[in-house]
């Protein structure tokens, strides 16, 4: 198992998404789908691409992604937000 990013990041819990893609809308310039509509990081390697840097600009819409995210597969993990 990949180590988490260092600082906040965005945990995408594949078992509970089911590809609708609202936070790769919210976040298009850290997200993108894959070949079965599902969210994966844009950069970094394959193993990591369930945690998702998320830099202090895409904070608020990463919140916002995990608030409105419908089968609740994302959270925040490596912040006190």
């Amino acid at each position: 198992m990949a180590e988490p990013p260092p600082g906040p990041a965005l945990h995408i819990d594949w078992t509970r998404c089911d590809g609708r893609g609202l936070c790769t809308e919210l976040l298009p310039e850290l997200l993108a789908r894959d070949k079965w509509g599902y969210p994966v990081a844009i950069t970094g390697a394959p193993a990591a691409r369930s945690d998702v840097t998320i830099g202090p600009r895409h904070l608020d819409a990463a919140t916002d992604a995990v608030a409105l995210c419908p089968l609740l597969a994302l959270t925040i993990v490596g912040s006190h937000r």
